[in-house]
């Protein structure tokens, strides 16, 4: 390390855990942690746990002679960038929460909050899969679905902190109930709980997606056919995605992407299908894996450093 160089603070919170990082302004991760979040202990005690890894982090960066100039926090749920509120998040139990500015007043330095995806995509357009693309298209699918919509490297929040949410497009009316409560949702289709729930429902067996997706190759008719079911749905979400954004490249994280050619062979089949006078957008695999959110995090802080007089 240089000493004197200049580092953010990067936190990733989960449900489950948090990723935690040092990032230097070029991208680089030069130290990285985790923590369990354990949301069942309530907000307040999750926000503690936030704080003090930041304030902890922050302290190894000067230990080490780095110099941090700024925080960022990436959480799920409906936030309020603006503000820097987690408006609400089922996944951690926030509810109106000012996260920037607590992080700001414990730590002293300039803190940015946004959304676990948006600043994944973020990371994905500027660093990763979508680099130079200019207008892309980020698609996380895991327990649920939810996108970024970048452009020239900004991602868009919306009206009211939930711009993205291509999980809660209508493909199949009548469909499965989503979490949302309205039937037929694309979550409710071709997210990987979606895919796993369906096939245990059909054969009676408990199953993950990744385990539809092998049992799917290997032959398996049942496998097939909830396998094929959930690329048709993702294909007709993600054709809804390019009517409306006419992206360069739609990146696709989260644990479903692990899949490979089994997803994406078949979903550029499916989508081309689907496309009449729109331009097929390339469709790639994320490249930075899980440390998207921590890198998104401290790109969109150090957004927010570049407007803020110094």
């Amino acid at each position: 390390m240089t000493p004197g160089g200049e580092v953010v603070v990067a936190l990733d919170v989960g449900g489950t855990g948090m990723k935690c990082a040092l990032v230097r302004p070029d991208g680089a991760t030069v130290h990285a942690e985790r923590h369990a979040t354990d949301a069942a202990r309530g907000p307040e005690a999750v926000v503690g746990t936030i704080l003090d890894v930041a304030e902890g982090l922050a302290d190894k960066a000067r230990a080490d002679g780095l110099t941090p100039v700024a925080c960022g926090i990436a959480v799920p749920g409906v936030v309020d960038e603006a503000r820097g509120v987690a408006v609400w998040s089922a996944n951690v139990g926030f509810r109106d929460v000012p996260l920037r500015e607590l992080a700001w007043t414990r730590l002293g330095l300039p803190t940015a909050l946004g959304h676990d995806v948006r600043v994944g995509g973020l990371a994905e357009a500027r660093l990763g899969a979508g680099r130079d693309a200019g207008h892309v298209l980020f698609v996380a699918i895991g327990t649920g679905i939810a996108a970024a919509h970048v452009v020239d490297g900004s991602a868009a929040a919306g009206a009211h902190g939930a711009a993205g949410e291509i999980g809660h497009i209508l493909v199949r009316p009548g469909g499965p109930r989503c979490g949302c409560g309205r039937p037929g949702c694309l979550e409710a289709m071709a997210s990987a709980s979606a895919i796993g729930r369906r096939y245990a429902e059909l054969s009676g067996a408990p199953a993950t997606a990744a385990e539809v997706a092998d049992r799917a190759a290997a032959g398996e008719p049942l496998a097939g056919e909830v396998w094929a079911d959930a690329v048709e749905a993702l294909a007709d979400g993600l054709a809804t995605g390019q009517a409306l954004f006419d992206v360069a490249t739609v990146v696709i994280g989260g644990g479903l992407a692990q899949a490979g050619p089994r997803l994406f062979d078949p979903l550029r089949a499916a989508l081309r299908e689907r496309l009449t006078f729109h331009r097929e957008p390339r469709l790639v695999a994320a490249a930075l894996g899980d440390e998207a959110g921590c890198l998104g995090a401290a790109l969109l802080a150090l957004d927010t450093l570049a407007k803020e007089p110094r």
